[in-house]
């Protein structure tokens, strides 16, 4: 526990955190009764270090077994250490597939999940017959080729505000299913470097940049692209898919561990 930094009356600061973790081993971001959460662990090891009771609010939820390079929380604490030590004394009792990799004191009017202007979350996808032991916990192994012509041009079509209630979880309760997509990219990388060296096949990355996501919906959408990509749907049925508004048309939501939330923007 962080020493307490004055008897007298103490004011609350707000920090903000940048995370990445490799969300294989844990239920999902949000704390629940039972199981092992990201959201969850970080805040236990806040209140042994603040002796606080901790409330820590992400930029928006990740599924179970979905990863991320740049999720932003926040939290208010009554202590008034800098950002550097909490950072270090979070790192300090973190699981090694936890870590904080920046924090900063910020407004108390800011919200990590209203404030974001957009988001960036990729699918990774293995195309190739033997998937390299170092990357299963982390792409789709698809073994048929895909046509990545035909799933660029599936691409375009969810490009702009819809409604994409066609590829949200049949179980949500959200308001609108409403959001804006700003770019959706495919990409196709040969090699990927790792450790110096060079581990060949044939990887293609789903880039979706939007204004905010629905449960499952990157997911449901590159299950979509993948339908495409194998010629099962073209560019005038996904737009009947869109319009539609009906969760059994649209592809199968892909395994969560091919997903990465990329980037939070403010």
């Amino acid at each position: 526990m962080l020493p307490v930094n004055s008897p007298l009356k103490k004011m609350s600061k707000k920090i903000r955190l940048a995370i990445q973790y490799d969300g294989t081993n844990y239920l999902g971001w949000q704390r629940q009764p039972i199981g092992k959460t990201i959201a969850g662990t970080i805040e236990a090891v806040l209140e042994d270090i603040t002796g606080e009771n901790v409330t820590l609010i992400g930029s928006g939820r990740t599924d179970a077994g979905v990863h991320a390079l740049r999720q932003i929380a926040a939290f208010t604490t009554s202590l008034t250490h800098s950002s550097d030590i909490f950072m270090r004394a979070l790192n300090s009792s973190l699981p090694e597939d936890i870590k904080i990799t920046a924090a900063a004191v910020v407004d108390s009017g800011f919200h990590p999940q209203y404030d974001a202007k957009s988001k960036t979350y990729f699918y990774l996808i293995y195309n190739s017959e033997v998937l390299s032991p170092f990357f299963y916990r982390y792409c789709c192994h698809l073994k048929r080729p895909l046509d990545v012509v035909k799933m660029t041009d599936a691409a375009r079509c969810f490009i702009g505000k819809k409604d994409f209630k066609s590829f949200t979880a049949s179980d949500t309760d959200i308001k609108t299913t409403e959001r804006e997509i700003f770019s959706l990219n495919i990409s196709v990388m040969e090699h990927v470097d790792l450790f110096g060296t060079v581990i060949e096949g044939n990887y293609i990355k789903i880039t979706i940049m939007a204004s905010g996501f629905l449960r499952h919906m990157v997911r449901n959408i590159a299950g979509t692209l993948v339908d495409a990509g194998y010629g099962k749907v073209d560019t005038l049925k996904i737009n009947e898919i869109i319009n539609a508004c009906n969760r059994t048309l649209a592809g199968k939501t892909m395994p969560a561990k091919g997903l990465f939330l990329e980037n939070v923007f403010y």
